[in-house]
């Protein structure tokens, strides 16, 4: 593999990191406490072409790939996870999905609108008794002549509370088993309700609501795919994702250590700075080779999937690795700083916060193990 960066993805790389240092990180916490989707944020990342990062240029895209979409997610989520999880959301979960799987008029429609983000964009998979096992949601359409009816209730969609198009699932029931069918739903159909929104632990900022269906008028020509195809769409794209959220957990442990190291250096007990005491130097030491572990695999799963090489089980390793890194990492900077980490003024306490919904949306570590091991075991 070639670990080093072209001239493009450096250039992105630098320009990023000053953006978010700049623009992201001073209102990070801000956002947080209010609990607002940064909107301001959102507009100058799709100003920038962020938000159609590996769209083709033909389909209103940057024409970028994979890898430079790590980067993006990385660099920002080192100043506001939230603000990095967007691109995730937006781009791989509620864009990409119809350009790979959507038919020329889709793309037509969708992906300049989405790419420009006149619109935000949101993938609805999750229900109360649908979580990691997808296989039970109960959402139903029902074609009636040119139309499908949709009916259920969808929860915790990240951004489904600004979101104005839905990447949709639903069962057919005259399918039986096999009738999970994804559809492009907009706000502008009739029965499609935002619920309740979210008060969660962290990632504040990036919101997450309730979807209501009651008898949302879809048309067929919304239907992502053949009927049928929705589980096929669904793993694709959560596949994909799971590297976005890889990225973002990289971003937040590089947080911790980068900001650990420096009050480390700087803080003075027993005669020296505590960093030099081994049982500080120690913690970071781990912290900054299993940042660089988690980097290796993150990259490598973009990489397989830039190459359009199977990557579903590398994108499990590096998810799972990656987030549960982001956890550790972000206890270990607590305890650094010690009595003022515990206090919500501390930067550490939002990284905790933030870094816990990594190792839980998109497939909880839990599921990433299943993946890994069903791939070895070849079941």
């Amino acid at each position: 593999m070639d670990f080093l960066f072209d001239e493009k993805q450096k250039m992105l790389q630098t320009a990023l990191r000053n953006l978010a240092k700049e623009k992201f990180l001073p209102i990070a916490d801000e956002l947080d406490r209010k609990q607002e989707f940064p909107m301001d944020n959102f507009k100058i990342m799709a100003d920038l072409g962020l938000m159609g990062l590996d769209i083709p240029v033909e389909n209103g895209g940057s024409g970028g790939d994979k890898v430079s979409i790590v980067i993006a997610i990385e660099e920002i989520s080192r100043a506001c996870a939230s603000t990095g999880g967007i691109i995730d959301a937006h781009l791989i979960l509620g864009t990409e999905p119809i350009y790979l799987f959507g038919n020329e008029q889709q793309k037509r429609k969708y992906l300049p609108m989405l790419v420009k983000g006149e619109k935000v964009a949101a993938f609805a998979i999750t229900e109360s008794d649908a979580g990691s096992d997808i296989s039970r949601i109960k959402t139903t359409a029902v074609r009636e002549e040119n139309h499908y009816i949709l009916n259920g209730v969808k929860v915790f969609i990240t951004d489904g509370d600004v979101a104005g198009t839905v990447i949709v699932f639903a069962n057919i029931p005259a399918l039986g088993k096999r009738g999970m069918t994804a559809f492009i739903v907009d706000d502008s159909m009739p029965g499609f309700i935002k619920g309740q929104k979210y008060d969660k632990v962290g990632m504040r900022a990036s919101t997450q609501s309730e979807l209501i269906f009651e008898n949302c008028r879809v048309p067929v020509e919304n239907r992502l795919g053949e009927e049928g195809q929705g589980m096929k769409i669904c793993l694709a794209t959560l596949d994909r994702g799971r590297i976005g959220i890889a990225a973002q957990a990289l971003g937040i442990t590089r947080a911790v250590l980068e900001e650990a190291s420096l009050h480390a250096s700087q803080r003075v007990q027993f005669g020296g700075p505590i960093g030099q005491n081994q049982a500080i130097s120690w913690k970071l030491a781990e912290m900054a080779t299993d940042l660089e572990a988690a980097r290796l695999l993150t990259y490598q799963a973009a990489c397989l999937c830039d190459q359009k090489l199977p990557f579903t089980t590398q994108a499990a390793m590096a998810k799972l690795f990656a987030t549960e890194l982001a956890m550790r990492a972000s206890i270990d900077g607590i305890q650094i700083f010690g009595g003022i980490g515990y206090m919500m003024d501390s930067p550490m306490q939002r990284h905790f916060r933030d870094a816990k919904l990594t190792t839980i949306y998109e497939g909880t570590s839990e599921v990433q193990h299943m993946v890994i091991s069903r791939s070895l075991l070849k079941l």
